[in-house]
This record gives structure tokens, sequence and C-alpha cells, in this order.
């Protein structure tokens, strides 16, 4: 239950993403500098709090082992993923992208098959191929339909290509965001806190955020006083609290892809806290008794697929425990 807790949490600060980027573009705030900004702001929060916890000299020892590796996963877990959603920020707006992006339940759970399971047997711990939770999945679904009931009304008064240009990069980001988490959570393999992953992956990510923001102050100008501050919101609630305490969430089920693809079923959450925080902030349109259906069928989606989860890790444990003689 813990982990379903941390992952609610994580949703609600994420949610500051999607409201804070719509804003800053309302405001002729650019996609570029909302991106570069918040990982330039990340680095000195999460500097400070790993060196206060002196664990900085073993994250560099393994940014030192594995450069590549992180540097890849890095790239990919939060380039792919952070640039995209700031970008899709500007064709569509922040209900709409917050909808879009829950679209990671479902390419969680897919992405089961590129990684291992960790068993118990009686001749020790061995890893198979994951495999795709289909009842959980079936689960996502749910949820996925009870966003598309939020949305549906607002989806059709939208350009086709503004639909494109604020769906397409999401869908990119949906696949990237737990690709890279995964995949960096197989290469420190348990010897990395949280706050060092998140760190690292900063750290590794940043040449990148450099290279945007150089070509931001040539091409659109510096960012203005306002986007800087709502930029730091963003690194802050965002990219720090957010991102360590879905990174918290997911390592306490590492290695369980039942598990795992639970943790990222609740970020549906977003879609709602995201809504909340548009109708209190920037004015938008109250739902429509369909789209109140949809919040129903994500509530209800949601607690079914932590349901299924569970019943099926328990189900699998006393497989486990009969196959090993306990």
């Amino acid at each position: 239950m813990k982990p379903i807790i941390l992952g609610v949490f994580a949703a609600f600060f994420f949610a500051f993403t999607f409201i804070l980027n719509r804003a800053m573009d309302l405001s002729g705030g650019s996609w570029i500098w909302s991106a570069s900004l918040r990982y330039i702001f990340m680095l000195p929060f999460l500097f400070v709090l790993v060196l206060a916890r002196k664990n900085l000299m073993p994250l560099l020892k393994e940014l030192k082992n594995h450069p590549w590796a992180w540097f890849i996963w890095s790239f990919i877990g939060f380039v792919l993923f952070y640039a995209p959603i700031c970008f899709s920020a500007a064709y569509a707006p922040g209900w709409l992208v917050a909808a879009t992006w829950q679209l990671t339940i479902i390419s969680g759970s897919i992405l089961a098959p590129l990684f291992s399971e960790t068993i118990v047997t009686r001749q020790g711990i061995i890893k198979v191929k994951g495999k795709i939770p289909i009842k959980g999945l079936g689960m996502s679904f749910v949820i996925l339909l009870g966003i598309i009931f939020m949305q549906v009304d607002q989806a059709k008064h939208l350009s086709i290509p503004k639909l494109l240009l604020g769906i397409v990069p999401i869908i990119i980001a949906s696949f990237a965001y737990p690709l890279g988490n995964r995949k960096m959570m197989d290469v420190c393999g348990g010897r990395l806190d949280t706050y060092q992953r998140v760190l690292g992956m900063t750290i590794a990510s940043f040449p990148f955020w450099l290279v945007l923001a150089i070509f931001g102050l040539i091409s659109v100008g510096p960012p203005t006083v306002s986007q800087i501050s709502q930029s730091g919101l963003v690194a802050i609630s965002s990219g720090v609290i957010a991102t360590i305490l879905f990174f918290q969430a997911t390592d306490l089920v590492r290695g369980n892809m039942q598990r795992l693809a639970a943790v990222e079923a609740t970020q549906s959450m977003e879609v709602l806290f995201a809504l909340a925080g548009e109708l209190i902030f920037l004015k938008a349109a109250a739902p429509t008794l369909l789209s109140w259906w949809g919040i129903v069928l994500v509530m209800v989606g949601m607690i079914l697929h932590s349901f299924f989860s569970h019943r099926q890790d328990h189900i699998k444990d006393r497989k486990q425990c009969l196959q090993n003689g306990r």
C-alpha cells in the first residue's frame, strides 16, 4: 500500500507541471525555457540534498563506472520525457496534455518483456523475462477510458494539427519515462538510493539542457522573470519532490512488474489534480457530466488495478512457498 500512496502524492506534485507549463505558454513563454530551466534549477537542489546525506561519492563512482549507460538512459528518461511535454503545452491545453500523458500507464505495462523479474526458488534467486500483466493492463484500459470520457467534449473542438502536435510528443514521452526509469534501476542494481539516482540522471542529462538553453537564448531571447519563477516552482514540486516520491515508490517494487504497473497507474491522478488546478488558477471550463463519469472510472480503475496486482502477487508468493517446501 505504501508504494501506491507515494505514487498518488507524486501525481499531485507532478500535476503542477501541466498547470504551470500551460500558464507559462498562455503568458507568452517559450517551451524551450520551460523545459531547460526546470533541470537547471533541479541540479543545485538535488546536489545539496545528496551532499547533506553524505552520498555524493558513491554516485560519482557509479557515474564514472557506467558513463554511457547513465547518459543514454537519462536522455531517454528525462530529456525524451520532459521536452515533449513542454512542447505539447504550446499546442494543447493542460488538461489534454495531462490526459494524454496517462498513456504511460499502458506504455509501462507493454514494456514489461524488456525487463527481468526476480523470483525466489529452491535453487536460489533467479531472474525471468517479465510478462505483460494482462489483468493489470485491463484495469489500465478502464483508467484510460475514464480519461477519454473526461476529455472527449473538449478534444472535438481542437484542430487536427494542434491535436497531433499536442498528442504525438506525449506518446513518445509516455514510453520514454518508464523505460529510462526502469533501465536506470537495472544499471544502479540497488547500489544507489532514490536521491542519488535522480541527481545522477540530472547530471547525465545536463549537457542537453545547457544546449537547449543556449538555443533558446539565440532563437527566442532570455526568459521572463515570471517564467523563471514558475520554472523554479516546477523544478521543486515536480522535478524534485514528485520525482523522488515516484522513484521511491518504484524502488519499493523493483523486480515485480505487476506492482510496478500498479504504481505507474497512480499517475492517472495527475488528470484530476491538473483539472482542479486549471479550474482554480486558470479559470478553465467546469467538467461536463460525461467528464464526471470519466473521473469515477479513473478512480474505480485505480482501485481495481491495485486490487488485482496485489491479489496476483499473493497467489504468486503462495505458489513459490509451495514450490520451495515452506
